[in-house]
């Protein structure tokens, strides 16, 4: 096995793969009204091509953990077949996947029975009003019942991400209560430089700081003092425990110290961190008929060349051209 280890030591085990750039919603913060220029067919990774670069991924690299993302990777009809490909892997890796949740009470029972361990659900508000004003869709109850479904599906534990714009912080409370009482785990995430427009903007961004004071408004916070690791939520007790509340500050608090994340995107390339300006393509190597070591030892390489960290403080900062929907979560 060659682990995948970059020049600062660090070792990925947790691989995110994103299986298309397309999604069903407009978030204003991803991706503007009319939709992007998706990639052709021929230029997304097959169901075959995805399998094999899974399998070289967990028997030969190390990799313990995958989690599929997109855009929206709900939209792939072979979804449940290559999620029971990674579960039939050796060792097995812990099988998650992000979605907007959507057509989630669809899929739900079909992918738990493929070997799917649990969902996260990017929800952003319970307001249907700013729901359909950030998502540009109408869809907050597909949303909350692909939350139900997932959770009634064993999905668990079922985590609610969100990202509150400019002007939102009034949508933390709301959040958490709508977890406390289902019994998800809420994770608030701050914006990052990912937008398709390039409009994102440090200084009217909503901070973990920010969270924290809001939340502290409504409920008694504390640290659950358990070891972080390679997790990027600080995880806070609510009012006591035993349930959490984690806040990902990846901008002003940045974790990239303790990163074990690797990226494949829908097109075959691997990118070592979200911010990254270069990628290694993989596809290339598959359909030039590489072999399995050949295609292992190109993604160790790519590794070596993975940043200490992600830089938005560095006045040199460069936004990735490929905004958050093209790269995967």
């Amino acid at each position: 096995m060659k682990p995948l280890v970059d020049r600062y030591g660090r070792v990925a085990r947790d691989l995110r793969v994103s299986l298309t750039d397309r999604c069903n919603l407009r978030c204003t913060y991803c991706m503007p009204a009319e939709g992007l220029t998706w990639l052709q067919n021929d230029h997304v990774l097959s169901t075959p091509e995805v399998n094999r670069l899974l399998t070289i991924a967990v028997r030969d690299l190390g990799i313990t953990e995958i989690r599929f993302t997109g855009g929206e990777p709900l939209l792939r009809a072979d979804l449940p077949a290559i999620v029971a490909h990674a579960a039939a892997l050796e060792p097995r890796p812990e099988l998650s996947l992000t979605t907007n949740g959507l057509s989630l009470a669809r899929h739900a029972p079909r992918l738990a029975e493929a070997g799917l361990d649990r969902v996260n659900v990017s929800l952003d508000t319970v307001d249907r009003d700013a729901y359909a004003e950030v998502t540009r869709r109408d869809r907050l109850d597909d949303a909350l019942n692909g939350l139900r479904a997932a959770s009634a599906a064993g999905l668990t534990p079922v985590k609610v991400n969100a990202v509150l714009g400019p002007g939102r912080i009034g949508d933390a409370a709301p959040l958490l209560r709508l977890c406390l009482d289902a019994g998800y785990e809420l994770r608030i995430i701050e914006q990052m430089p990912l937008d398709a427009g390039h409009t994102w903007d440090r200084g009217s961004m909503i901070t973990a700081g920010d969270v924290l004071a809001e939340l502290g408004r409504s409920f008694t916070l504390t640290p659950d003092g358990a070891p972080r690791g390679s997790a990027p939520a600080e995880r806070y007790f609510v009012d006591g425990g035993p349930a959490t509340v984690g806040i990902i500050a990846s901008v002003t608090r940045p974790f990239c110290g303790d990163c074990d994340r690797v990226r494949l995107t829908a097109d075959g390339q691997i990118r070592t961190c979200l911010f990254a300006t270069d990628e290694t393509d993989l596809k290339s190597l598959l359909r030039g008929d590489a072999s399995d070591e050949e295609v292992a030892d190109a993604w160790c390489a790519a590794m070596l060349g993975k940043q200490a960290g992600h830089g938005i403080d560095d006045p040199t900062f460069l936004q990735p051209p490929r905004p958050m929907s093209a790269i995967g979560g």
